[in-house]
C-alpha cells in the first residue's frame, strides 16, 4: 500500500467490518452503539480507580491501595471482550483517547488531591452507574435477542454491585464496637 493510499481495508470501506449476524441490523447498531459507550466508561473508570489507586494516603493506605488495584484490575478486564462484541456483531468500536472522551459518562477526577474517602465515594457512584448503563444496555439485549451479549453483561454487572458493595462497606464509620 503506497503512503497516499489512506484506506488499509483495499477501499472496501466498512462493509469489510460487517460481520454476519442474525440479529436485525437495527437491534445490532443499536446494540454496538451501548457497547461502545459502556468501552468508554470502562475506560474512564479504570484510569479514574487506577488514578486513586496511585495517589491513595492516610492510615488506611495499605487496605484503600490493595483494594483499589484489585478492582481497576477487574474493570480493565471488561473492556476488551465489550468491544470485541461490538465487532463480533459487525460494527466498529472505540478508535482512540479522543472518542472514548465523546462517549464516556463518567466524570474524571484531575484534582491535586482527593481525601480517601471522598475518592471510595466517588468510586462507589461511578461503579452504580455503570451497572445501571449496563442494565440498559441488557434491556436493549433482550429486547433484540441477543443472548451472548446480554450473559456477558450480567456478570459485569454483578462485579460492580460488588464494587459497589465494597467501596459503600470502606466508606461507613465504626463505632467503638467495630460495627
Amino acid at each position: 500500500m503506497s503512503k497516499t493510499d489512506k484506506s488499509s481495508d483495499g477501499g472496501q470501506g466498512k462493509e469489510a467490518l460487517a460481520t454476519p449476524t442474525d440479529l436485525s441490523q437495527n437491534g445490532v447498531k443499536a446494540i454496538a452503539a451501548a457497547l461502545n459507550g459502556l468501552v468508554a466508561d470502562v475506560f474512564a473508570l479504570y484510569v479514574k480507580t487506577k488514578n486513586f489507586h496511585w495517589h491513595m494516603s492516610g492510615p488506611h493506605f495499605r487496605d484503600y491501595h490493595l483494594l483499589l488495584d484489585e478492582q481497576s484490575d477487574q474493570i480493565f478486564a471488561m473492556s476488551d471482550p465489550l468491544a470485541e462484541r461490538a465487532r463480533k456483531l459487525g460494527q466498529t468500536t472505540v478508535r482512540s483517547i479522543g472518542h472514548i472522551a465523546k462517549l464516556k459518562s463518567i466524570e474524571d477526577n484531575d484534582e491535586a488531591f482527593v481525601p480517601p474517602l471522598k475518592m471510595l465515594s466517588e468510586l462507589m457512584d461511578d461503579n452504580k452507574a455503570l451497572a445501571a448503563s449496563m442494565r440498559k444496555a441488557h434491556e436493549l439485549c433482550d429486547d433484540n435477542d441477543d443472548v451472548a451479549t446480554a450473559s456477558l453483561l450480567e456478570v459485569w454487572i454483578d462485579e460492580a454491585e460488588r464494587r459497589t458493595w465494597f467501596l459503600f462497606e470502606a466508606t461507613r464509620s465504626a463505632d467503638d464496637t467495630g460495627h
